[in-house]
């Protein structure tokens, strides 16, 4: 990072340290902004995989009976021949009970009433979400009670995941978006810099300085200003995605739990500042050589 602190006398040649550098705040809105963008679509792809990985392998038997003994039946045959299969690390019928309660909401205390007719729910968890285990489950159900139908969970969160992707690729555009703004404002800051110097830029010329020298002198003032203003961004914006962090853990959702960023999540949103100084120094050069190319 020497190229940032250097105290060589030429690199304070352009330096205005007695005064507010805008550019310095203009980055740090910029970063802020990118880092709560990033942080949204690192946040939605690590909730999409988490949904993913809870429901890919989740499975409800439905057998519609009205006869209740032979839906028992039915439903204690199936649990024996769906645990049978190697595909599947757990099964279990659900329990009336709850079933009954989760019903009272739309039926009243009819909910409760035992001679209601009620489906047999059976709960299944596979190793893996693959569509041959799934067949497989199918296949054991419809063989004791054809009418039995399987619901994957996956299929009945499909919206969700839809949105959630959605929000991560909108986030990715959003944060390249910054990225390009960032750059205009680079050029912008640039181009600035060489007209306000534009006397000094002639004299470091006659004294035999190069375009490559001349613009070394931008390209690292404008790198200290961005990596600067953008670490005070993205730590206000870290510090603002922490604390929302805790406040969903506190939630208690399956969902929201998976929204937590992991280490690599953090190391990477902490990154930005860098990697903005980095693209800020290699525009501001492209930038100024080619100006320098054009008008000197």
């Amino acid at each position: 990072m020497s190229w940032l602190t250097s105290d060589n006398p030429e690199h304070r040649l352009l330096d205005e340290s007695r005064s507010t550098r805008s550019m310095l705040w203009i980055m740090a809105i910029m970063l802020f902004l990118t880092t709560l963008a990033a942080a949204l679509g690192l946040s939605m792809a690590s909730a999409s995989a988490a949904l993913d990985r809870q429901l890919a392998g989740r499975l409800t038997i439905q057998l519609v009976e009205a006869d209740a003994a032979r839906r028992d039946a039915a439903a204690r045959t199936i649990v024996q021949r769906v645990k049978a299969l190697g595909q599947v690390s757990r099964v279990a019928e659900v329990d009336r009970t709850r079933l009954a309660e989760l019903l009272q909401p739309w039926l009243g205390d009819a909910g409760l009433d035992a001679e209601l007719p009620m489906p047999a729910m059976i709960d299944v968890d596979l190793t893996s979400g693959d569509p041959a285990a799934v067949a497989a489950v199918t296949r054991a159900a419809q063989a004791v009670a054809p009418a039995a139908r399987v619901d994957r969970h996956a299929q009945w969160l499909s919206p969700v995941a839809v949105f959630l992707t959605t929000i991560t690729l909108f986030a990715a555009a959003l944060v390249l978006l910054m990225a390009l703004a960032t750059t205009a404002v680079v050029l912008l800051a640039a181009r600035a810099g060489l007209d306000m110097h534009r006397d000094t830029i002639a004299v470091l010329h006659m004294l035999g300085s190069t375009d490559r020298q001349v613009a070394r002198l931008f390209q690292r003032r404008i790198a200290l200003d961005t990596f600067l203003g953008g670490a005070l961004g993205t730590a206000v914006a870290l510090g603002i995605v922490w604390l929302l962090g805790r406040q969903a853990g506190t939630l208690g959702s399956e969902l929201l739990s998976g929204v937590a960023l992991d280490r690599s999540d953090w190391s990477m949103l902490g990154a930005i500042p860098l990697i903005f100084a980095l693209m800020a120094m290699i525009s501001a050069r492209a930038g100024v050589l080619r100006a320098l190319g054009q008008t000197l």
